[in-house]
């Protein structure tokens, strides 16, 4: 049976692009179009769709009021239309904290050419969106900080790799992270424009420090770095210290930043030293990066089935024998701090 999409946008361009794309994929059925939020709320009552397109910016009622009264009151699969600013890449990371699977980005110039570039990725993300699970979480506090055995030298790292839901999942893991953690690196699918914002909103909630990487940045205890959207990010050695590197080298399994990428440097270099987690997202990037972590000595774990959004890349990684530990996501921060304590101790698990 096909999935059902309401297209909701206050722009009658991208209403039509947007049909177009639906209506070229017979996997897909367009079932109806919205001007704006009121319009929408019929249509939903009128045709139950699978999966929405919804627009930050809309007349009567914006889109992140009624992105928060749609997931309160009837929770569907959303995807969000944002635009490529930073006011749009802040909206977006509210949408994806209210409940949004996932995000397109629309161009700034060349609308009409720029969406149909992405009309495969569009389709996709309206397959995947349409399958993920709708996940009810209490808000997030940060815990976990206080008490335990200090951590011991500068030596070990915590590598993360998500895809789709993974904002919210870093997000979780990251506040369960003390002051004194390991050095962090992060690979997050997301385009050039929205790392940053990301970044500085975890860096306001979570203890450790949080920003985008750049070429050459020392990885030091109590910091992460993200991975900035279009950027390869590798872990290299430089004496006693880890060094974040950046290229524009060509994707790897489909993206730019790739988890793979990162994790396999980060495995040549950290060895036994590496504490690795591999969260929701759909694909299978990050899976071999992590057998390599595994098969270097490093600690590996992926995210359950019942707390991803959408269970691929972590699927693929047990499946592999990739994951040492396979656990939900609110275990996943205070299973890597365990995991760096010991390992700080001389200790394995």
């Amino acid at each position: 049976m096909a999935i059902k999409v309401l297209v909701v946008d206050d722009s009658a361009l991208i209403r039509s692009l947007l049909s177009e794309i639906v209506r070229a994929d017979a996997e897909l059925q367009l079932v109806g179009v919205a001007p704006d939020a009121y319009v929408a709320r019929d249509l939903i009552k009128q045709h139950s769709p699978d999966v929405i397109t919804l627009d930050v910016e809309m007349p009567r009622m914006d889109g992140l009021t009624f992105l928060d009264k749609l997931m309160k009151g009837r929770p569907t699969p959303v995807v969000m239309i944002s635009s490529l600013t930073e006011r749009g890449s802040e909206a977006t990371l509210r949408a994806l904290e209210l409940g949004a699977i996932d995000f397109v980005a629309k161009p700034k110039l060349g609308i009409a050419e720029g969406m149909q570039a992405y009309a495969e990725e569009i389709r996709a993300k309206l397959k995947v969106a349409a399958r993920a699970r709708m996940l009810r979480r209490a808000p997030v506090v940060a815990r976990g900080a206080e008490g335990g055995l200090p951590l011991v030298g500068t030596e070990k790292l915590i590598a993360i790799g998500a895809s789709t839901g993974g904002t919210e999942a870093i997000k979780e893991v990251l506040l369960g992270l003390p002051a004194d953690s390991p050095g962090v690196v992060i690979t997050q699918h997301m385009p050039a424009g929205f790392t940053r914002s990301f970044a500085a909103r975890l860096d306001k909630l979570c203890r450790i420090q949080v920003s985008e990487a750049r070429d050459g940045d020392r990885i030091l205890p109590g910091t992460a770095l993200l991975a900035p959207g279009g950027l390869h990010m590798e872990v290299v050695r430089s004496g006693a210290n880890y060094i974040a590197r950046l290229s524009e080298a060509p994707p790897v399994n489909g993206h730019r930043p790739a988890v793979d990428v990162m994790f396999n440097s980060a495995a040549r270099c950290a060895g036994r030293n590496l504490i690795a987690a591999l969260l929701t997202g759909m694909g299978k990037d990050g899976a071999r990066g992590l057998l390599a972590i595994r098969e270097a000595g490093g600690y590996t774990l992926a995210q359950d089935e019942a707390s991803c959004v959408v269970y691929g890349m972590p699927r693929e990684a047990a499946e592999l024998g990739a994951a040492e530990d396979v656990l939900p996501l609110e275990d996943i921060g205070p299973a890597l701090m365990v995991q760096a304590r010991r390992r700080g101790s001389g200790n394995r698990v």
